[in-house]
């Protein structure tokens, strides 16, 4: 019987910035413990990183608070980043003068901040496959492999046949001078 750990998520929605730069601070921390994360948001210098660090200590306090509100078993110090998502937002359209009376069009990003930490196992993940119970991957990359081997094979098979037809074509004649 398997635990199904838990995961506690903070969001920030609307919030002004493009998601592609609150996404460059999210990849520095994706998969890391939290304490670790908070110390890498609290030196990156760019201009999103406090808005990261205030969503995710904000997950992290969910987690707290869920922990002792349900009477779970959460140690906060094991926890790590478990998602770190920065998706589209709403698009404000705004218009910027342009020469002889004419105007550009241009577009203010939002961005809705998600992220979710989980408790990590001491132990880690550990997974065992059976022999026959392959994952659709492990079928595909055998397959691959089995078709590059074989490919090799009738490749050497020709030019090694052809090598000996060759030979024995030559002995025959000898043989029958």
């Amino acid at each position: 019987m398997q635990l199904d750990t838990r995961e506690f998520r903070a969001e920030a929605r609307f919030q002004r910035v493009s998601p592609q730069k609150a996404r460059l601070v999210l990849e520095l921390i994706k998969g890391r413990r939290v304490e670790e994360a908070l110390q890498t948001v609290a030196f990156t210098k760019k201009g999103v990183a406090p808005l990261v660090e205030k969503v995710l200590r904000s997950a992290l306090q969910n987690a707290n608070y869920l922990s002792q509100e349900q009477g779970l078993d959460v140690d906060v110090d094991n926890l790590y980043v478990k998602t770190a998502v920065a998706n589209d937002g709403p698009r404000m359209k705004r218009i910027r003068p342009a020469p002889m009376g004419r105007a550009f069009r241009y577009q203010r990003r939002l961005a809705h901040i998600l992220i979710s930490v989980a408790e990590r196992k001491q132990g880690g993940v550990v997974t065992t496959v059976e022999p026959g119970t392959e994952t659709p991957n492990q079928r595909v990359k055998t397959k691959a492999a089995a078709k590059k081997a074989a490919a090799t094979k009738a490749l050497v098979k020709k030019t090694g046949v052809k090598k000996t037809a060759s030979k024995t074509a030559a002995k025959t004649k000898k043989a029958a001078k």
